[in-house]
Formats: structure tokens, sequence, C-alpha cells
């Protein structure tokens, strides 16, 4: 499989040339199930939205409701889809990273689907979501049985569907490390060696826990040239331990790009959250510092709140608002097409 895919990326409807891809968000969600993340509210008020339909009247009870209502966690509709996500096809978007592993609704067919109706390059992701999300039997699982199901996804396709995945994720982490998180690190890493399929990490809300992932991937002998390290826009906050992530030589994405909320409760906690300026400001430290060619961007979309349909900002806020502020801000147009078109070209090549 080496020699077939090294070079090229893959995508739901097969393998295609770097240059093909066009410019690309590297960490969306196209279907996906989040209900990982629900949590049923101590207080009465709030246990009143659970089963409540997502309408645009709950808005302002954003974000700490966010995770209580499944509604938001959930979208399984393929038109809804095709319809939000060509609204960035049609602001020129060519490709985009569907990141949904195992345990969150990955759907091969739909993805195939949506690809077809769009024209939309479409990578899909493989390996495992983080704790909430593992199958009951994942401490049955060893190493092995772990990697072969990844490179079977990979080389052969997930399930019976002939629809091979092109990146390895999100692998989900949180801080620190478990046993078995540990153990799902190293299969991927196995796969990635075996296949040289790129590999996406969600790591822990921790400044440590991008380079203790690094470190577990590195025992293995991962290619860090070779993977993307998500979520950074919440994940460092210190900039000498961000250097220190990019001095590895991977990818650095931020990928939540249009969520601005300051008081996201997150599996339980308030989690302070960068807005776009904070987001922007930090990438231009990276250029500064001679990162330009390592980082990526996307916006995550994964709850219904982001759907343009329910006033969020949708798949399009980067091409349509970003965009136009990084010019305002004196960005080259060199510097956004690096981002948006070489960086990930290279990124979601196999090696």
């Amino acid at each position: 499989m080496g020699a077939k895919n090294k070079g090229k990326i893959q995508t739901v409807l097969g393998l295609i040339n770097p240059e093909d891809l066009g410019a690309t968000v590297t960490h969306e969600h196209l279907l996906v199930d989040l209900m990982c993340y629900f949590y049923k509210p101590e207080e009465a008020s709030k246990r009143a939205y659970i089963d409540k339909p997502f309408t645009m009247d709950v808005r302002g009870e954003l974000p700490q409701i966010a995770f209580n209502m499944k509604a938001n966690l959930q979208y399984y509709d393929i038109e809804w889809s095709i319809s939000e996500i060509s609204k960035f096809v049609n602001a020129g978007g060519g490709a985009l990273v569907d990141t949904t592993s195992m345990g969150l609704g990955r759907d091969p067919i739909a993805l195939t689907k949506i690809s077809r109706a769009t024209g939309l390059n479409i990578v899909m992701g493989s390996s495992y979501y983080i704790p909430q999300a593992h199958p009951d039997n994942i401490d049955e699982l060893s190493e092995e049985n772990i990697a072969e199901v990844i490179i079977r996804d990979i080389t052969e396709g997930v399930a019976d569907t002939g629809i091979k995945s092109g990146i390895i994720g999100e692998i989900g982490n949180l801080y620190p490390l478990s046993d078995t998180e540990r153990k799902i690190l190293r299969a991927s890493a196995r796969a990635q060696i075996e296949t040289g399929c790129p590999i996406s990490i969600h790591p822990g809300a921790h400044d440590e826990s991008p380079m203790q992932i690094v470190g577990e991937l590195s025992q293995v002998g991962t290619d860090n040239s070779n993977m993307i390290m998500g979520h950074l826009d919440f994940a460092i906050e210190d900039h000498e331990k961000l250097l220190e992530l990019a001095d590895t030589g991977c990818f650095l994405e931020y990928d939540i790009f249009g969520f601005e909320e300051t008081n996201l409760v997150y599996l339980g906690e308030y989690m302070r959250m960068k807005s776009d300026v904070d987001r922007i400001e930090t990438i231009e430290f990276l250029i500064d510092k001679g990162h330009l060619e390592q980082v990526v961007i996307g916006q995550d979309v994964c709850q219904a709140n982001q759907l343009t349909r329910f006033g969020g900002k949708g798949y399009a806020h980067i091409l349509e608002n970003i965009v136009p502020r990084l010019r305002k801000r004196g960005w080259e147009q060199d510097q956004i097409d690096q981002i948006l078109i070489h960086n990930p070209a290279k990124a979601l090549a196999f090696s």
C-alpha cells in the first residue's frame, strides 16, 4: 500500500493529488453524535432543555446548556449537511477533514453522498475519541487489535463499505493520559507507521498535554511531521510551551474559529475559550517565530448551535470572515494560501 498512497491524499471517493485539494479546513464534523458530552444537570430548569428541539429562542441560554441538550449534540441529516457545507464550497472551499472518529457516529456512506452532491473533497477519520466515547469492550482490546482495525479502515475501508479513512483521528485524549488512552495512541502510531497515513490529535485542555502525547507517540516511532496537533485554541496558553511543541515539527492546528464563548462548560467544568482575535494573534506570533509552514486551521463545527440554520457561523466562516480580516491586518495572499492550501496539502499526504 505504501507505494500506491505515498504522496497522495485519501478522500472518501479515492486518492487525489495534493495540488487538487484546494482551500482546506482540517477539523470539522459533517454528521456527528456528541452524546459522550451529555450530562444531566442538577437544576430542574435546565433539565427542561434535555429533550427540547433546537430552536432559535434557546441560543441565549448557550453555552450553559450546550451539553445538557440532546438536540444540540446530535445532527444526522444529510440534507442539512449538504446545505451547510455548500456555503463553504460556494465561498471557494475545496476540501474538509471530517475528524469524526469511532464513537461519534462516523458515517462513511453519508460522507460520500455529501462529497458527490457538493464536489467537496472529504477526508474521513479513524481511531477512537475521548474515553467517554469508547466502546464498552475497549479494555478487552489489545494494542494490536486496535491497530488492526485502524489499518483496515485505511487500507480496505470502514466495515463493509469499501470507503477508506484518510487520517487517523481525531484521537481523543484528556489530561493526564490514562492507560487506555496511551494504548490507543500507541496503536494509532503503529497504524501510521504501517500505512503512512497522517494523524490528527485531540489533546487535553492543559499546557502539558500536547507534549505528553508527542512523547507517547515518539516512543513508537511516529513521524511528527505527519501529525496534526489540534485544539491549540484551548490546549496551550503558555507561548514557550507552544514553541516547544512547534519545534517538534508537527502541524499546529487552530480549529475552533467562530467559537468565542467565554464560559463554555466542558465535561462539567468552565473553560476559557479564545476569541478569533486571540487565535489570529497567536498564529501571527508563530509566523514571527518562523512556523508559518506548520499552521492549519478549522472551525470544528460539531454542535447544532454552530450551524448557520441555528444562527451559528457555519463552515464558511474562515473564508467569508476571517480571510478578509487577515487581509485588513496586512497579511499577504501568499501567507493565507500557505495556511489554507499548501500546509493542508502537505499535512494530509501519506508519507
